[in-house]
């Protein structure tokens, strides 16, 4: 138990996890209990598993991709089908066992088993209350309206028990990453439209496949093609995703950022006024690597970034455009243009210099601070200009920032004719600090 991989998680998230899990447990030993054995239920539970098991085998090799792309993170995970499937046709007691022995047989045989245990007990906990939630809601309304799933009034009742079971499982695990996470931003912790729109489909298959085994058990073998298809096409969507990010820091690598802001440049409307772009450069960033090594670099980088995603709107584009400069695109700027442009730009700068960057060494934790941003800005000028001719304009700032003393911001100007620079006064700034065991210690350039 000294060695078990929950301890090394922050104490505040010990009770809550260990609190759903119990409660899980507690609520499927219950609805086992309370409820007569059927050998109908019984029949429908070992199909269902049955059918869950062939899913992951055929779908095996393309789910360990889809995880190892992912890196082990929170994804919609397609077994839901028969979770919502079981949670439909079963009691909840029966719904939450055939829950448990389907996600369990996909993290052994799909899941690499490189995620942490209490991880994926904890994700299978949540499932379970899901699937025992969706079944208690949508058993008690079958069973107060004398009524079965080819009533035209199931149809709602299924939409219910969807809700149900989404809004169950969203909450726990978005309360668990707010808990360890408490920074962490709402698209983390609920996930982006597209991974919940999965979801929601995820689950109107495992509701069909129900309502087709009720009319003929064979047809439910007719889900299987479908559901390799979709995790196939699942993949695509996370292969074009994985390839336009930066290995790092998570962000839009060079190639992918030019794209996407030469399509905010193309639809940019005047209500919503004139996109900016920033270029930023970290003061000093060789001193890290050379004091400490890439690995330590690396971690700067990745709180950097974070900073970055921060301190800018869902909607503005963030990359890295590699070695230790960073590029944000601000769409929409508003009446206020330059202004609020420079304002996000202090922002960053204030945030980076109040980085304290812990990383884990061999010989002990240590911590880079004195960290420092030098911010080139541009903002589209009324009559239009190309996205290199805005790079251009931000980056002359960026130099002459760099050059005056770094720790700056410093706006440029662009025109038709020739990038100017609007002076602003530089803040001296000496290379990041790197504090070690209580020793104290100033890299040089």
């Amino acid at each position: 138990m000294a060695g078990w991989d929950l301890w090394e998680v922050p104490r505040r998230l010990v009770a809550p996890v260990f609190t759903v899990e119990l409660t899980a447990f507690l609520l499927m030993l219950y609805g086992v209990l309370t409820i007569t054995p059927e050998s109908a239920d019984l029949r429908t539970a070992a199909l269902i598993c049955v059918l869950g098991v062939v899913h992951t085998e055929i779908a095996r090799d393309v789910e360990r991709m889809r995880r190892r792309i992912t890196g082990e993170e929170l994804h919609v995970d397609l077994g839901s089908v028969w979770f919502f499937m079981a949670a439909v046709l079963l009691p909840p007691g029966y719904a939450a066992v055939v829950t448990v022995l389907v996600h369990s047989h996909i993290w052994y045989r799909a899941a690499y088993r490189r995620a942490p245990l209490y991880r994926q007990v904890f994700n299978s906990a949540a499932m379970v209350l899901s699937a025992f939630a969706a079944s208690s809601l949508m058993s008690y309304v079958f069973a107060q309206q004398a009524m079965d799933l080819f009533d035209p009034r199931a149809l709602l009742v299924l939409v219910f028990g969807m809700l149900v079971f989404l809004t169950v499982n969203s909450a726990l695990v978005a309360g668990a990453i707010a808990v360890s996470t408490p920074h962490a931003r709402l698209s983390q912790m609920v996930g982006v439209w597209s991974e919940n729109l999965l979801e929601i489909a995820t689950l109107s298959l495992g509701a069909l496949v129900a309502m087709a085994y009720l009319t003929n058990p064979w047809l439910a073998l007719f889900c299987l093609p479908p559901l390799l298809v979709l995790h196939r096409a699942v993949l695509v969507r996370q292969l074009e995703e994985a390839a336009s990010l930066d290995g790092k820091t998570g962000l839009l690598n060079a190639a992918a950022w030019h794209v996407q802001a030469e399509r905010v440049m193309h639809r940019v409307k005047r209500r919503d006024g004139p996109p900016g772009v920033l270029v930023l450069d970290l003061d000093h960033f060789k001193a890290v690597n050379d004091t400490h090594g890439h690995l330590a670099g690396d971690h700067v980088l990745s709180a950097v970034a974070d900073v970055l995603r921060d301190e800018v709107r869902e909607r503005d584009l963030v990359g890295r455009f590699g070695g230790e400069e960073f590029v944000v695109m601000l769409a929409g700027l508003g009446g206020r243009g330059p202004s609020e442009l420079e304002a996000a730009a202090e922002r960053i700068r204030r945030r980076v210099a109040d980085l304290r960057v812990e990383i884990p060494t061999p010989d002990g934790p240590l911590t880079v601070r004195g960290l420092s941003v030098s911010v080139g800005c541009a903002v589209m000028p009324d009559g239009g200009a190309e996205l290199r001719d805005l790079l251009e304009v931000a980056d002359r700032a960026l130099y002459a920032a760099k050059g005056a003393g770094r720790n700056a911001v410093r706006m440029g100007t662009a025109s038709t004719t020739r990038p100017a620079l609007l002076p602003v006064t530089v803040d001296k700034n000496p290379p990041p600090a790197v504090e070690a065991s209580g020793l104290h210690s100033n890299a040089g350039d």
